[in-house]
């Protein structure tokens, strides 16, 4: 699988190559599949998917305020090396969701309103699992899903794949806050990363979960 990947990237470096040389709609082509976005005005839950606490955490802050949803979802990360260590030490140092937390407080979103998940996620896979769970026991009928805009297209398989056969609605939106825009994403070293990246793992989650 490793090598796989490696071949995969040296794949995509070429593609961006050939795009940047030939035509600049193929680069634009490339970034704007990976955006999926849905409009919604009215759902039972925003969900603030992991990895992007500032500018998906300024969308969901948005869409709560306009009354879309009454509640926002965060996941908790995965601890870094080392947290538990630092604990006993007696050193705070905040998870994700604390940080998260601050933002929302910031932004005029109530505590209240804010639904933590309880276990650490991996990946966007087993945010999907948590999440359905969490939506089913609460009774919620339709979700708005936030997150980066290169993300969407695989979060979007991912809850698709997910809540397959459940009545639950879901919506995807791509984060407005993002400085990722599909018509220049190539001029950027960062998103050049991200979108390489993104590739891949799409690659790889329809090879693992979606298959």
């Amino acid at each position: 699988m490793k090598r796989f990947l490696k071949y995969l990237c040296a794949l995509m470096i070429v593609i961006v190559f050939i795009g940047a040389v030939f035509h600049e709609r193929v680069l634009e082509s490339i970034g704007g599949y990976l955006v999926v976005n849905h409009s919604t005005n009215k759902a039972d839950l925003i969900v603030c998917l992991a990895g992007g606490n500032v500018e998906r955490g300024l969308a969901s802050a948005d869409l709560y305020k306009r009354g879309v949803a009454p509640y926002i979802y965060i996941a908790r990360e995965e601890l870094p090396d080392s947290y538990r260590l630092l604990k006993k030490m007696g050193i705070y140092y905040p998870e994700s969701k604390d940080l998260f937390l601050m933002l929302m407080r910031q932004l005029g979103v109530p505590e209240s309103s804010i639904i933590i998940g309880t276990h650490p996620v991996k990946s966007t896979y087993e945010e999907a699992n948590l999440i359905k769970r969490i939506a089913e026991k609460r009774g919620f009928s339709s979700i708005l899903i936030v997150t980066s805009p290169f993300h969407t297209r695989r979060a979007w398989w991912t809850f698709k794949r997910v809540f397959k056969g459940d009545r639950i609605k879901l919506y995807i939106m791509p984060s407005p806050y993002s400085e990722f825009k599909k018509d220049s994403w190539w001029k950027r070293r960062r998103y050049i990363r991200k979108v390489i990246i993104e590739y891949q793992k799409l690659i790889f989650y329809v090879l693992a979960y979606l298959l």
